[in-house]
């Protein structure tokens, strides 16, 4: 049986090297951890906020790529300016953030149904 301290010291952030020939070379793509993930589904279905799904892509994307030292290469603050770059490669990209952690096609549908349910439900009631 496992211990408290082997679990907590278990090394299971995985990462995987991705090619992106239209920036001119290679990113490391992290799985996220339990606490980002739900960080990242609270942002996108906007509890309670009302939000409609802007940025997905390069929402998820944003939190998984990450240097040789395995932190993040872009705040928060950068999902928009990834946003900007194109829908090509952040599709790719997304598709492999996906499948590192364990999103499936169905979770995000689910998001993505959650988040419109809730503008919907709030501009009712506005």
């Amino acid at each position: 049986m496992l211990t408290k301290e082997q679990i907590l010291n278990a090394k299971d952030i995985k990462t995987q090297t991705e090619h992106v020939e239209e920036w001119g070379g290679d990113v490391i793509v992290s799985t996220i951890s339990a606490c980002e993930r739900d960080r990242f589904e609270q942002e996108v279905v906007g509890v309670g906020k009302g939000k409609i799904v802007e940025n997905l892509r390069a929402r998820l994307v944003s939190r998984c790529l990450v240097d040789e030292k395995g932190n993040r290469l872009f705040a928060v603050g950068d999902v928009v300016l990834l946003g900007k770059k194109s829908a090509r490669v952040l599709d790719r990209l997304f598709e492999v953030c996906q499948k590192l952690n364990g999103f499936s096609e169905k979770d995000i549908e689910e998001l993505e149904k959650n988040s419109e349910e809730i503008q919907i439900g709030d501009s009712i009631s506005s």
